[in-house]
């Protein structure tokens, strides 16, 4: 069955040049495109504002008599005084000299220190959590979790992009022979997406953990405190908790993978119809895989990359949340076991994946579910632009070596 595809033909190619290619591509997308990741993260994963105004005071009697100032002792003890056991805490006063009934009063200034540290942990938007984590805890931290993100990203790589020119372009593939061709993209996408994040699932987990740490710790103390969390998860529900989270990257990324290599090469197609008008497709397939220059090849995949990560990014994206808030969250492991024991109702982030989505559409509202769309967006339409389009240079480039070389022999 002939396939108008925008992979080169695998007999061009070896195994090892498309590797190569691929590890390329993930050196130079990891790099560029890791501070958006961690901003995604952050977003995804911090506390959800409250949407409902206030009651007002006259609603609840138990705490008619106490002052109108009063404040929440966690935002003190964390600002203020670490040691401080009172169970309020004013966040307004004129003088740092009454205590009433054990309710420690700070100054106006520590009440304004108070409203600054809310803030500053708290991201409205992408822009605004690149600026608060860059001048807040410093531009490295834009780049945390980059470690894990290439030992994840090179293996992922690999075996994603090869794995799919196989099922798209070997002629022994089942993809070739059982599958229509307008389907072809969706299948192959979803089989080489599940054995990748089969793969690296722990490791993402690993590097989610550690993009979701507060800031206050150094790369080094958030790496260590991430690995004795990962150890005590293990102690207390088993290795196969390395791959909590793994159903809902299966529901993210196999749709994704689908979506995008069928956007991918749906726009390929398009693009060399536009630049061959007179050829039919056949035709115009041959004429790029023998005359195209490397500015061509690089313009029309990062083009066509970039618009169908895109689409695909958006419409994944509530699956996107869901994963990240379960391997988020149960970092008090001895809390989570006691629970079990006691036969207490699961909590959302141990639900079933639909469950725990509704759950997020229930207490959020649809705007829960896309929070951190536009990161996510920034980060996965240019990462999945530049890892093609340097696959598939780097592929070029191979292909014209071994043509030199058979040429010259």
């Amino acid at each position: 069955m002939n396939r108008s595809s925008g992979i080169e033909p695998e007999v061009d190619i070896s195994a090892g040049q498309k590797m190569l290619s691929a590890v390329s591509g993930s050196l130079l997308t990891s790099l560029l495109v890791t501070p958006l990741d961690v901003v995604r993260v952050r977003l995804q994963s911090q506390p959800n504002p409250p949407t409902s105004p206030r009651p007002p005071s006259s609603s609840i009697p138990s705490f008619r008599n106490l002052p109108p100032n009063l404040g929440v002792t966690a935002c003190c003890r964390e600002v203020f005084w670490v040691n401080n056991t009172s169970p309020v805490c004013l966040a307004a006063g004129p003088t740092l000299t009454t205590s009433v009934d054990s309710i420690t009063t700070p100054t106006a200034s520590a009440a304004a220190c108070a409203v600054d540290e809310t803030r500053r942990k708290t991201y409205t938007s992408t822009l605004d959590g690149l600026r608060k984590i860059a001048r807040n805890e410093g531009l490295p931290s834009l780049w945390r979790g980059l470690s894990p993100t290439l030992v994840m990203a090179i293996p992922a790589n690999v075996i994603y992009f090869t794995g799919y020119d196989i099922l798209r372009s070997n002629k022994r593939s089942p993809i070739n022979r059982y599958v229509a061709d307008g389907y072809a993209p969706l299948m192959a996408g979803s089989i080489a997406r599940v054995a990748a994040a089969s793969v690296i699932s722990p490791i993402e987990m690993f590097r989610t953990r550690m993009q979701a740490a507060p800031s206050g710790t150094s790369g080094v103390g958030v790496f260590k405190e991430t690995l004795v969390g990962l150890k005590k998860l293990v102690h207390a529900q088993g290795y196969s908790s390395l791959w909590r989270g793994l159903t809902l990257t299966m529901w993210r990324d196999v749709p994704f993978s689908g979506i995008y290599w069928w956007g991918y090469e749906a726009g390929r197609n398009r693009l060399r119809d536009l630049r061959y008008p007179s050829m039919g497709r056949e035709h115009a397939l041959s004429a790029m895989r023998k005359d195209e220059k490397h500015t061509a090849t690089f313009i029309d995949s990062f083009v066509a990359g970039a618009i169908s990560g895109a689409v695909a990014s958006i419409v994944t994206t509530p699956f996107d949340v869901g994963k990240t808030r379960r391997q988020v969250t149960g970092r008090d492991d001895k809390k989570q076991v006691s629970k079990a024991d006691k036969g207490a109702s699961l909590r959302p982030e141990e639900r079933s994946m639909p469950r725990f989505l509704y759950h997020i559409w229930k207490e959020e509202g649809t705007a829960g579910l896309f929070r951190g769309w536009a990161a996510r967006c920034l980060k996965v339409a240019p990462a999945c632009a530049i890892m093609i389009s340097s696959y598939e240079i780097g592929k070029k480039m191979a292909k014209n070596m071994n043509e030199r070389r058979a040429s010259g022999s």
